[in-house]
């Protein structure tokens, strides 16, 4: 049953049949189609397998080859993706959140990111402790009106649900403006974390993932630094690999012996390290530089962050190729008006390409997009922070009712309907798939997954082989598909 899902009411999309649940039988297959034309958009079909390979494209899967297992796929839940959706009646909220997050009544996303204190779509500037001492730390009214509410519902829905975290900044008082002076550095925006306050700022992590803990949501993963390369955020901090690596040698400890589990990814920024020269590789440096030392918690150290402001995604080949052991995520991408965010026909496959089929086929175990939910005047949002974000969905302030489906949405439901959390990276070849990217995956429960993105001006036919079984599946012109067989 197909779903039109563009700038239509939240209840009409809803109370449509869901066509999204990926579900196999022994003589079928399940595929979800979307268009750059707006023609389909997640369309969802079941078609009976084939005996035999026909037509133009064969793609044969190697389940032998394994690569990285697959973590999910999801959404940033920032104060004001939570604001928007409180605004919301409380029917077409928690239907919007069970469409979007369910593994059996919806696309399953699985993954949400979140922030330790403000971001740049937060109600104002905080952290947890604007007070100096950690005697003063607490979660603020962003969080407790806002993201847990939200968060609860979320999780809810599913509750195999993985949460990542990350500072935009440390509290002020623990800021110097550089680390020759140490002066002291009392602004939200920039600045050095003293290395003073190492150990106490990595207290402050434990405290708010024993905070979020009593209120019953367990941190998957954190990461030191939000974009530690981004001095002009409205909230921000300078963190050099040097830096990152001394903090994460006192937060590792202090996450080991508070009997928690909270894993760290490092970096959390651009493929392109922002050409600094001193950077380049900066996970890399950073992991060297810890595996000289010895301390406990260095096996929550599992890897690094990447977004794509910058730079290009055969930057996580290389760093798989430099850390083998170590596992890749990517944390966040934006769509706005630089990109053409809004306009299906510029973002849809290329996003896919880029956002989704790149990172996997490049060891990332999986995907998150910004705001899950922005207004349709892309807010509310700080002063200093981005002015031109759209969310996966933006939302009409008039009615809090009506919603544009934008390209994050579709391609995070291509990935998360049918690529399972704990899936695996597969092998695959295929013969003839020019201006087509792909990449296979097996499921926990055994199924194939095959995600397609086509730049082909015409439809093509591609068959899915295992060698034993066949898929056939369209991709039409300019499109995005999902297969599970």
């Amino acid at each position: 049953m197909n779903l039109s899902l563009h700038h239509i009411t939240v209840m009409l999309c809803l109370t449509i049949s869901l066509g999204c649940m990926a579900q196999t039988s022994e003589d079928g297959h399940y595929t979800l189609t979307s268009t750059a034309d707006g023609s389909q958009r997640l369309a969802a079909n079941t078609t009976p397998l084939t005996g035999e390979a026909k037509d133009n494209v064969t793609i044969t899967l190697s389940p032998e080859q394994r690569f990285q297992p697959i973590d999910g796929f999801g959404y940033a839940l920032t104060y004001s993706t939570c604001y928007n959706l409180l605004k919301m009646s409380a029917t077409d909220r928690h239907q919007f959140l069970e469409h979007t997050f369910s593994p059996t009544q919806g696309y399953g996303a699985s993954y949400v990111r979140i922030s330790i204190g403000c971001n740049d779509f937060s109600s104002k500037e905080y952290t947890l402790c604007d007070e100096p001492g950690l005697k003063h730390f607490a979660l603020q009214n962003d969080e407790i009106s806002y993201v847990l509410p939200i968060l609860r519902e979320v999780l809810d829905i599913n509750p195999q649900l993985k949460i990542i975290a990350a500072p935009w900044t440390c509290p002020r008082w623990m800021k110097v403006k550089d680390l020759q002076t140490l002066q002291p550095y009392e602004s939200w925006t920039d600045g050095h974390l003293n290395p003073a306050f190492r150990k106490t700022y990595a207290q402050y992590f434990v405290k708010f993932i024993e905070a979020m803990h009593d209120k019953g949501f367990n941190i998957y993963a954190v990461s030191p630094q939000n974009e530690p390369f981004n001095r002009g955020n409205c909230a921000s901090l300078y963190m050099s690999w040097e830096e990152e690596a001394s903090f994460v040698a006192e937060l590792a400890p202090a996450i080991k012996h508070a009997n928690l589990q909270t894993r760290i990814y490092v970096y959390d920024h651009n493929y392109n390290y922002d050409n600094i020269a001193s950077q380049n590789g900066y996970p890399v440096q950073v992991i060297d530089s810890l595996n000289k030392l010895k301390f406990a918690g260095s096996e929550l150290v599992v890897g690094a962050a990447y977004h794509n402001y910058g730079g290009h995604f055969e930057e996580l080949n290389r760093i798989h190729r430099l850390m083998p052991d170590k596992e890749l995520l990517f944390s966040e991408t934006s769509i706005g008006t630089w990109n053409n965010g809004r306009n299906l026909s510029k973002r849809l496959v290329d996003d896919m390409r880029q956002v989704i089929i790149g990172t996997l086929n490049n060891w990332c175990r999986g995907a998150i997009v910004w705001n899950l939910m922005l207004d349709d005047h892309r807010g509310p949002n700080l002063d200093g922070g981005c002015q031109t974000c759209d969310g996966a969905v933006n939302i009409d302030s008039r009615d809090y009712h009506t919603i544009t489906f934008n390209s994050h949405y579709y391609i995070i439901s291509h990935a998360a309907a049918v690529v399972k959390p704990g899936a695996i990276h597969i092998g695959a070849t295929s013969s003839n798939t020019s201006n087509i990217d792909y990449s296979a995956f097996v499921n926990p429960d055994g199924s194939y997954a095959v995600l397609f993105a086509s730049d082909n001006n015409m439809p093509v036919q591609a068959n899915v082989t295992d060698g034993k079984r066949t898929a056939s599946v369209t991709l039409p012109a300019h499109s995005v598909v999902s297969l599970l067989f």
